[in-house]
This record gives C-alpha cells, structure tokens and sequence, in this order.
C-alpha cells in the first residue's frame, strides 16, 4: 500500500439550484472568497491555475489544476492535479429536490517530501485536516449562495 495515496469523497447538501451552484464551483478564481483554506488560486490561462491551500495543519499545499472536464448539463467539473498533489478531482451535482447534492470525489497522490516522511504516523492527521477544509468549505459555499 502506498501510505501517500488517498481517496476522499464529500457530500455537501446545498439549499441553492443545481444551475447555481455549477455557476459559483466554475470559478475556481473565486474559491477564496468564501472557502478560507484556499488560500489562492493564480489563473494561468482559462483552463489551469496555480492553486494553494491550506488548512489547520501548518503547510502549505500548491500544485497546478488543470481542466479536464466541463459539462454544465450533466453536472460535472474536474480537474486534474500537480504539483504537491498529482492525482484528480470532481464535483458532481445532482438536483435534490429545489436545493443540490454536491459531491466531491478526489484520488491524489502526496508528493510534498514532508509528508512524505510521515506518510504512516501522520495520515489519520492528514485525513482529518482534510475532512476540517471540507467542512469549512461546506459552510462557506452555503454563505456564499445565500448571499448572492
């Protein structure tokens, strides 16, 4: 087993249309205004960008999204991963009565050579740091649709 890799799936039940929230998650430029651990994102041109994060463990992660896929109909964005992460992600949305189940799947592998080293001891850290970022961006995405 390689103790870098990870796989994590988030479930955000949101109170806006599908529509709306596929609008807001298209601009990843934007993510900072209302999801706090990530710290900002660089466009380099209109399908990738350089992207840091952060959450309550004291490292910075950046690594470059590209554009994989767009697909406003079906619901679907993703992109894929480098940098100190290499791997993907995906939101996908689906109406859920008037409101909107969002899911957000990733497989990444760390590359970031201090994680590394800790792979084995500190992976339920890293996975609760992760789980914290996911929550604090559920919060502010719910704010952020309520108030545009």
């Amino acid at each position: 087993m390689d103790w870098s890799h990870y796989r994590f799936r988030s479930v955000w039940d949101l109170a806006a249309p599908p529509s709306a929230v596929y609008l807001v998650l298209q601009q990843a430029e934007h993510y900072p205004r209302w999801w706090p651990q990530v710290r900002e994102v660089i466009p380099v041109d209109e399908r990738s960008g350089v992207i840091r994060i952060r959450s309550v463990l004291p490292y910075d992660m950046t690594f470059t999204g590209r554009e994989v896929r767009r697909d406003p109909a079906g619901g679907v964005l993703e992109i894929a991963m480098s940098g100190d992460i290499d791997g993907w992600a995906r939101w996908t949305l689906t109406a859920d009565g008037p409101g909107t189940r969002a899911q957000y799947d990733q497989e990444v592998v760390v590359s970031k050579p201090l994680l590394r080293r800790f792979a084995v001891p500190g992976r339920p850290v890293f996975r609760a740091n992760h789980a914290l970022m996911m929550r604090a961006g559920r919060r502010g995405l719910r704010a952020y649709l309520e108030a545009v």
